[in-house]
């Protein structure tokens, strides 16, 4: 069997592919949500689908395809996505909302305090907002949990090459 490209393991090469088709999905939807390239969407966190659902579904299936569903690698993958799908979807979404809520009440200062005080006390604060999209909506861990089962089946002969 010829060894993979990335570390010469094929399960590595099949779920990094299954990462990029996610994470490229959210360059494409950035360009027809707002008209223009947002590379940085390539690497940026939350959004649809979950490349992180992608990356561990992949992985569990490649294990699957590799080792089969009785062995101790397939239950420590499995074990594995389900804590990452779980933080995806509930943890870090909830910190996204908080940090939204951080960002509208830094924003509303100034009625309190007025223009002058905050310009001069929350100069830094006012520039350095939190980033709010973090995690994913239930619907996009499971977009991305069935594109990653996709692109680990598609890849089965390559797998067991």
């Amino acid at each position: 069997m010829n060894p993979g490209i990335i570390l010469n393991n094929r399960v590595l090469d099949v779920v990094f592919i299954a990462w990029f088709i996610a994470q490229f999905y959210k360059v494409l939807t950035s360009i027809f949500k707002k008209g223009k390239l947002d590379i940085t969407r390539l690497w940026d966190t939350g959004g649809m689908p979950s490349s992180h659902s992608s990356t561990v579904s992949c992985l569990v299936t490649c294990i699957a395809i590799r080792y089969g569903i009785n062995s101790d690698l397939f239950a420590i993958t499995i074990i594995f996505a389900g804590i990452v799908m779980y933080d995806a979807a509930g943890i870090r979404r909830a910190a996204g909302k908080q940090a939204g809520v951080i960002n509208s009440l830094i924003e509303k200062i100034p009625l309190f305090i007025g223009r002058a005080q905050y310009d001069k006390h929350f100069s830094k604060e006012k520039e350095a907002k939190l980033k709010e999209l973090l995690g994913h909506t239930p619907f996009e861990v499971m977009v991305g949990c069935i594109l990653g089962i996709v692109i680990g089946l598609l890849f089965k002969t390559y797998l067991q090459g």
